[in-house]
């Protein structure tokens, strides 16, 4: 569970017109079932791009390939993206029992930078800090993650990914239990890290905030349907 938190000062980063990652027919197993068939796509870098489809159409397994946590069964996947992703998973993931306060989740953000047993450092404990204002949290510091609603459950992983400050940063539907307020807040977000020079993928079933982002995918059954730029220039319609 992580995502991030940009130290970098405020303004549009001049967007990188080159491609984060590149997948060349790329297909991905769960044991003996094959759930992803035969990718070829592209993720734009410093772009937001919105991920689509049902429940069970590949998703969450697209996400775990593009973080490097799900190894293809085959094809050829290309980074240029510097650095380990910021992977977001969904609260349901989490265990109800882990016996860890909600700084403490935050602070796991940074172990790509320090590892998991070295001291924090009083500049990984101002990321943190900031990271948990962000998202509106800071009160909650103290708390049991265990404690948490779900809403609140959810802004924990966000920030916790915010602070591993990578510069690519995927979600697995991040806004899934919010109310609007909180969505439209996640989403002003999302399109600062953008602008910052973040590239961003997010899963999501929410047809406006699909429509919002600068490049669309759709899976169906683990098959590529629609690879959409904002402009609605459509890259590809393969694979079916």
């Amino acid at each position: 569970m992580t995502i991030i938190c940009n130290s970098q000062p405020h303004g549009r980063v001049i967007p990188d017109m080159s491609n984060a990652i590149e997948l060349t027919g790329v297909s991905a197993r769960h044991g003996a079932v094959t759930v992803l068939h035969e990718l070829t796509v592209s993720i734009a870098a410093q772009q937001i791009t919105a991920l689509t489809g049902h429940n069970g159409s590949g998703k969450s397994t697209l996400l775990g390939v593009l973080a490097g946590v799900h190894p293809p069964a085959s094809g050829a996947l290309r980074r240029t993206h510097a650095g380990r992703a910021a992977l977001v998973v969904q609260r349901s993931e989490v265990p109800d029992a882990l016996p860890i306060t909600v700084r403490q989740a935050v602070a796991m953000g940074r172990w790509a930078h320090r590892g998991a047993w070295r001291r924090l450092t009083r500049e990984d404990r101002s990321i943190v800090d900031r990271c948990m204002e962000r998202l509106g949290i800071a009160a909650l510091a103290r708390r049991r993650l265990s404690t948490l609603s779900g809403g609140q459950r959810q802004r924990v992983l966000l920030a916790q990914g915010l602070a591993q400050e990578s510069d690519l940063l995927l979600l697995d539907e991040p806004a899934t239990g919010l109310d609007a307020e909180a969505k439209a807040q996640i989403a002003a977000l999302l399109a600062e890290e953008s602008a910052r020079g973040v590239t961003v993928v997010h899963a999501t079933h929410d047809p406006e905030d699909a429509a919002s982002a600068d490049h669309r995918i759709a899976l169906a059954n683990g098959r590529l349907v629609v690879d959409e730029a904002a402009n609605g220039v459509t890259a590809a319609s393969q694979n079916r």
